[in-house]
């Protein structure tokens, strides 16, 4: 078979669009979503008709109508017998949907591994304090799993989600534990990256293997600050692996500016 020639974005890297593309449904609810935030639907404005957005968006009014079941189960519209959906005066709750690998922008996964730095950095630190010999035990039983996968070739995602929750239980908070379990399910997607990239060639889990080592010992020696430090490179290596530039640089304090100098006499 002749080989064939990588495309300019698959020679250089850079991540645009995960293969899965949207369904119809996700392309309407999410272009919906924005115009909301961006305020060109107002609250208490009344969405188009099921006949009219099907036209104006080129799908059937059954995509329609599974678009607009999403954002009333988001909390940002709600739906009135006999005169149509509406943009809601205030929601009803905080809902936190994220990419769920399906075709994501490089600004919205730029903004989820903000959060999990943020997240896990803070997480890891608090481990290293207060972690325990059987949440050690645990972590490197996930990082054995971890290695078998890369051995073996098979996805370690898994191994590696249960890694990060071990390690939000060994800060001994129930809260940091539930809300990291939370978010795990949410940033699972973007971990899984580290383990297939958008091309296998991108992926690298070796590296981030290594990452992950240097995470636990850090925790298993007690040390918060080089902990913090760890998990914000292990985040920063996977997004630079996959294109992404971290800006954050939270290890780091800013410099204090300088007092004013005093003359000194005799």
């Amino acid at each position: 078979m002749p080989a064939t020639t990588p495309s300019p974005a698959e020679a250089s890297g850079e991540l645009s669009r995960i293969a899965r593309p949207l369904r119809l449904s996700e392309e309407v609810s999410g272009d919906l979503q924005r115009r909301i935030a961006r305020g060109d639907l107002r609250p208490g404005n009344r969405l188009p008709t099921e006949k009219a957005l099907g036209e104006a968006f080129g799908v059937s009014r059954a995509v329609v109508r599974e678009a607009i079941a999403r954002l009333k189960a988001d909390g940002l519209i709600e739906t009135r017998q006999g005169s149509g959906a509406f943009v809601v005066e205030t929601p009803k709750a905080i809902n936190l949907r994220f990419w769920k690998g399906a075709g994501p922008e490089l600004t919205e996964l730029r903004d989820i591994f903000e959060l999990r730095v943020m997240v896990e950095s803070a997480v890891a630190a608090l481990a290293a304090r207060r972690r325990k010999a059987a949440d050690l035990k645990a972590m490197a039983a996930h990082l054995d799993a971890m290695d078998e996968a890369i051995q073996t070739g098979s996805d370690g995602a898994e191994a590696d989600d249960n890694f990060h929750i071990a390690m939000a239980r060994a800060t001994r908070n129930a809260y940091i534990g539930r809300l990291v379990e939370f978010l795990g399910r949410h940033f699972s997607d973007s971990r899984k990256l580290a383990w297939h990239g958008t091309r296998r060639q991108l992926a690298h889990p070796e590296e981030a293997q290594r990452e992950h080592r240097a995470l636990f010992d850090a925790i298993a020696k007690a040390d918060p600050e080089a902990a913090r430090h760890c998990a914000q490179e292990h985040l920063r290596g996977t997004a630079g692996r996959l294109g992404i530039k971290l800006a954050l640089d939270l290890d780091r304090a800013p410099a204090a500016s300088p007092g004013p100098r005093r003359s000194r006499k005799g």
